[in-house]
């Protein structure tokens, strides 16, 4: 069955086409499995929350009719501004249009939340631009720049406020415009599309805006919401909608609520947050976590911008899942919030998810996978500009910034035939990673570091779970050993300087040379006498607990950039290189000289059985599926035949033009 929606019909109506529901809501009651949900081009001010779930063999799905026509929005539009003082106006609203949930008494704030609380899960608008909440109306009144905002001309918009009489009283510095003659929208609802139950599988939500939710701070041991999501469930599609100004999260393919682990240690205290991370995973049996009940979405062609915590969140429910030809951009940078959580993709607990074809720019972080990054696959994805703008300052509690995050996970993690652009390519304090075919213009971090604490002079180690293969039961439990990493057919480039200027003290030179101090596989593997079959567990304590092997081969290490001392194949040119993005016409297209100083190195075939198994969980290298992987589709999916060249591309040359397909 076809169902209509129109928010401009001339009453509500059955859901006919001759007479259309005016609301999403009413079809999101009635919808069955093979249902399809039409809705015409209009602002839709609701709650969308679907009481019936598809089928894999009918799912129930959601389209605008005109791309982008049809709005989705947690706002409502605030009008009656007077003039307060200079450019600051006022207006109220009646505190009942909250309901249950009200936006300007509830803060932005949880477990692994590190800036001050202060900042309310409420906003303000002015003509979709979101302005800067203040603490005081004097402040409103100033409209100072903020240092450490990353778009700091639009600081100077701030907004506060304050209960009286019932009424929500809202301070805004318009800096010279009138609010009466502009759109301007405050927060009011939570959520925009997501199921208030969970199990509410097999919907596809196409085409549509979604914008301006109260979102709440969501991190690993907390429920998770964002303006859009399946909410604990199997099989959704997110494809091809614009989606931004989330207070937090804009799309959340996140955790169940569990009363009894919810924020616990942020309201109980006496258990550390990573301990209630392990609880998370261990209960997550409980509530269903298998394959045949969570996860296996795909959210695709999406243009996500704008939020301030992420712009795709999960916990443990977005397993099997793809991510693919998504434009993530402009994730933190009112950098008014600040915590563990915030990515352009944050997921906790990754297993089997392929995130492919992403332009992930200009984010606090761009891709970060935090503990059980297992099967976990990135590849063909372009980033760039994830770092500290050279004008803003730090933020108290805000996070360092690189291209990719990989913690505490014991893999295997594969990353290959990406674009890495940023000052930082990637932070690992973790094990199992693969990294083959990629451009890295950026340093490693945290090697042998941010795993375990030292907590009164002892050491409190950090175990975190791996998974039997391709499934979510766990496997065991492990603190990282680091190593057992793989590094083939990069392009390494000193683009960067080696002086840090976000205030850290980490590594900013490029290349494996951070690993001189590892074993190779047949340094580690003498230590274990394998013809021995009474091995004594106490003389071979220190090498359980020791370095794991690295391996190295087919690297390019140009303009500086240094390999490790263990690498004998690749090639070292200290001749100056250069690559940078340039965006025509809004496109970004890669200028470099690096194949031109690679000349005639040729490096060999990676396949699975280049790259073998990671180490505590015992898993190839390899697809979901358990298919092998060789590595000859390049970052455009064009074919390497059998002259095989460092980096991205199976060809070499100056300049390269369609590095993305989602703008």
């Amino acid at each position: 069955m076809i169902i209509y929606v129109d928010a401009n019909a001339g009453r509500g109506g059955n859901g006919s086409k001759e007479m259309p529901f005016r609301r999403i809501s009413d079809a999101a009651e009635i919808a069955l499995p093979g249902d399809e949900v039409l809705v015409m081009p209009g602002v839709y001010r609701e709650y969308v929350d679907p009481q019936n779930a598809g089928r894999t063999d009918a799912r129930i799905s959601y389209r605008s009719v005109e791309p982008l026509g049809a709005e989705i929005t947690g706002a409502e539009i605030i009008t009656g501004w007077t003039q307060y003082k200079d450019n600051v106006w006022t207006a109220s609203v009646d505190s009942s249009i909250f309901g249950e949930y009200d936006p300007y008494t509830t803060y932005v704030y949880g477990d692994w939340y590190f800036a001050e609380k202060s900042k309310h899960t409420g906003a303000l608008y002015m003509n979709d631009r979101a302005f800067y909440e203040a603490d005081s109306i004097d402040e409103v009144i100033a409209g100072q720049k903020t240092e450490t905002s990353w778009q700091p001309e639009n600081s100077i918009y701030k907004w506060y406020a304050e209960k009286k009489d019932g009424k929500t009283v809202f301070y805004a510095n318009f800096q010279g415009s009138d609010p009466n003659k502009e759109k301007v929208e405050i927060n009011v609802r939570r959520r925009c599309f997501m199921p208030s139950k969970t199990g509410i599988g097999y919907i596809t939500v196409s085409g549509f805006k979604i914008d301006k939710a109260a979102t709440t701070w969501a991190p690993p041991a907390a429920f998770q919401d964002g303006m859009i999501g399946p909410h604990w469930s199997k099989g959704w599609i997110i494809e091809d909608c614009d989606i931004s100004n989330s207070k937090c999260a804009g799309i959340c393919i996140g955790k169940y609520y569990d009363a009894d682990n919810d924020h616990y240690f942020t309201y109980k205290h006496v258990k550390s947050p990573t301990q209630m991370e392990r609880d998370a995973v261990c209960r997550g049996q409980y509530h269903g976590w298998l394959k045949k009940n969570v996860g296996s979405h795909i959210i695709r062609r999406n243009n996500i911008h704008h939020c301030e915590q992420g712009g795709i969140i999960g916990r443990m429910g977005g397993v099997f899942s793809i991510i693919e030809d998504n434009h993530i951009h402009h994730i933190n940078n009112m950098m008014e919030l600040g915590g563990a959580e915030i990515a352009g993709i944050k997921l906790h607990a990754a297993i089997d998810v392929t995130m492919r074809r992403n332009y992930i720019h200009h984010c606090t972080m761009g891709i970060w996978t935090d503990w059980e990054a297992q099967g976990t696959r990135i590849t063909q994805n372009l980033l760039h500009d994830n770092q500290l703008p050279e004008y803003a300052k730090p933020m108290k509690g805000g996070m360092m910034s690189q291209d990719i995050f990989v913690e505490v996970s014991h893999g295997p993690t594969l990353i290959d035939n990406n674009i890495l652009m940023s000052e930082v390519s990637l932070r690992m304090p973790t094990e199992g990673l693969a990294l083959v075919h990629n451009l890295i213009c950026g340093a490693f971090t945290a090697i042998d570091a941010e795993v375990d604490s030292v907590v009164e002079g002892k050491l409190r180690q950090r175990f975190t779970p791996y998974h039997i293969p391709h499934r979510t039961e766990v496997m065991g439990f492990m603190t990282i050993l680091h190593g057992d990493d793989r590094f083939y057919n990069n392009i390494f480039l000193q683009k960067y300087g080696t002086i840090p200027r976000d205030g850290t003290e980490d590594n900013r030179e490029t290349g494996t040379h951070v690993f001189d101090d590892f074993p190779t596989y047949d340094e580690w593997i003498k230590n274990f006498d394998m013809k021995c079959d009474t091995p004594d567990m106490f003389e071979l304590a220190k090498y359980h607990w020791s370095y794991l092997p690295v391996w190295t081969g087919g690297n390019a290490y140009l303009s500086g950039a240094k390999p490790c001392k263990n690498e004998k194949d690749c090639v070292v040119s200290n001749e100056k290189a250069y690559a940078e993005i340039e965006v025509v016409n809004g496109i970004p297209v890669l200028k470099t000289n690096v194949y031109e100083l690679i000349g005639n190195f040729r490096s060999g075939l990676v396949t699975s059985d280049t790259l073998g198994e990671a180490f505590e969980p015992e898993q190839r290298f390899e697809t979901p599926d358990g298919r092998d992987i060789v590595f000859d589709t390049d970052y455009s999916g064009a074919h390497r035949g059998a002259d095989i060249i460092p980096g991205p591309f199976a060809v070499g040359g100056n300049e390269f033009e369609g590095l993305c397909c989602c703008i």
